[in-house]
């Protein structure tokens, strides 16, 4: 037997008469010109965003904005400068200036006025299903317009007064706050729609849906490049690198590569589920599971009474709200359990601990973090050959 492995390609091939086909199952598709151009922007051969606006010219660039931005970055020449010489945002062709889709969608005065779709729609629910018609259960419509930036900023402060959080005082003396979803999580997932669309399908928008159990960012786009949804942590692709370059100027990428790493870090942490990835159609949603929280002014002993037993007619709220105690619980023990550990043995590893409490390193990494942002740990020296200390609350006083 001989069998030959002929690795995927992130470009894309055309026969000697320029002819491209897909294998469909056991046939090959001759691809028309429209679908060859979206396969070479999911392949990475070109970038939508580099593609010329058809009828938009200088006079639709904000070159205020663009000056704010290349101070941002410490660029020193004139803002029509950076837009010709630098990152192509406006080319000379045919004649006339041509300005590119990323352009608009970054510095435009009104990028909606070219790409109508280029928005992030919030829709909250009731209940855990997406319903319709007469049993319609959408209770919250917000839609966020303007440029990436702007859109972007908008919707995570959003979100954010969406979602329930707990504060109250921990076991070391000092206040801890609670939330459905780590800020981190939450803002990850839209900068990942944002940054990650496709900009070449116009007839939708990004949605942001929020049930009672969970939060689901739908972005208009198949997985770019190599990516898969089994590879997403190890494969990283860019569709927008200039629009991805931009939000990281701004901080909404801390590291290329690194965002669906610490969201899983982050989830497991807390013991909930990494983000779920689903391929709709023409869409990518990521999934993200709400932890447990505490109602304002609950009872400091709540989480400590005993959850309903199995089989119980509990109502639905009721059971929620006892799943979200369970996860509290097992944050606290865990932080608990660490605190010993670090107590009997200052020089303790983070693999250590992760095989000590049977937790993955990234679970580790993720309570030390939040520990040592609590002010109830601190690390003394380098990783290697340092060592931790355990904070009294009264020290802090």
């Amino acid at each position: 037997m001989l069998v030959l492995k002929v690795h995927q390609s992130q470009s894309v091939h055309a026969t000697q008469a320029d002819e491209v086909y897909y294998r469909v199952g056991d046939k090959s598709k001759k691809l028309t010109f429209d679908e060859r151009m979206q396969l070479m922007y999911d392949k990475g051969d070109r970038f939508y965003e580099d593609t010329p606006v058809a009828g938009a010219t200088l006079a639709d660039l904000d070159l205020d904005f663009v000056r704010q931005y290349t101070r941002q970055i410490g660029y020193s020449k004139t803002p029509l400068h950076y837009l010709k010489e630098n990152s192509g945002f406006v080319k000379t062709g045919k004649g006339a200036e041509q300005v590119s889709a990323a352009a608009i969608l970054l510095f435009g005065k009104a990028p909606q006025q070219y790409f109508p779709r280029a928005r992030i729609r919030f829709i909250r629910y009731e209940g855990t299903q997406e319903k319709t018609g007469t049993r319609m259960n959408v209770i919250k419509d917000v839609a966020f317009e303007g440029t990436v930036l702007e859109m972007t900023r908008k919707a995570i402060e959003f979100v954010s007064t969406q979602i329930k959080e707990h504060t109250y005082l921990g076991k070391a003396g000092l206040f801890v706050t609670d939330a459905q979803y780590p800020e981190f999580v939450r803002q990850e997932i839209v900068v990942n729609a944002v940054a990650h669309r496709d900009y070449s399908i116009k007839g939708t928008d990004i949605q942001i849906k929020m049930f009672d159990d969970r939060l689901a960012v739908e972005s208009p786009g198949t997985l770019p490049g190599l990516v898969r949804l089994n590879t997403m942590r190890n494969v990283h692709f860019s569709r927008n690198p200039k629009i991805a370059a931009f939000l990281k100027d701004y901080g909404y990428v801390k590291e290329f590569g690194e965002g669906v790493d610490r969201m899983c870090a982050e989830l497991t942490g807390l013991g909930l589920p990494e983000p779920e990835y689903e391929a709709v159609s023409f869409m990518l949603r990521c999934t993200v599971r709400a932890a447990e929280v505490r109602e304002q002014g609950a009872d400091a002993d709540d989480h400590q009474r005993k959850s309903p037993a199995a089989g119980d007619n509990t109502p639905p709220k009721t059971t929620q709200k006892t799943t979200q105690k369970t996860t509290q619980k097992t944050t606290q023990k865990n932080t608990q359990k660490i605190l010993d550990l670090v107590r009997g043995n200052p020089a303790v590893t983070r693999l250590q601990l992760a095989e000590i409490m049977k937790l993955t390193s990234d679970g580790i990494k993720y309570h030390l973090k939040r520990m040592q942002d609590s002010g109830v740990l601190r690390r003394i020296g380098p990783d290697k050959g340092g060592h931790w200390e355990v904070v009294d609350a009264k020290e802090e006083k």
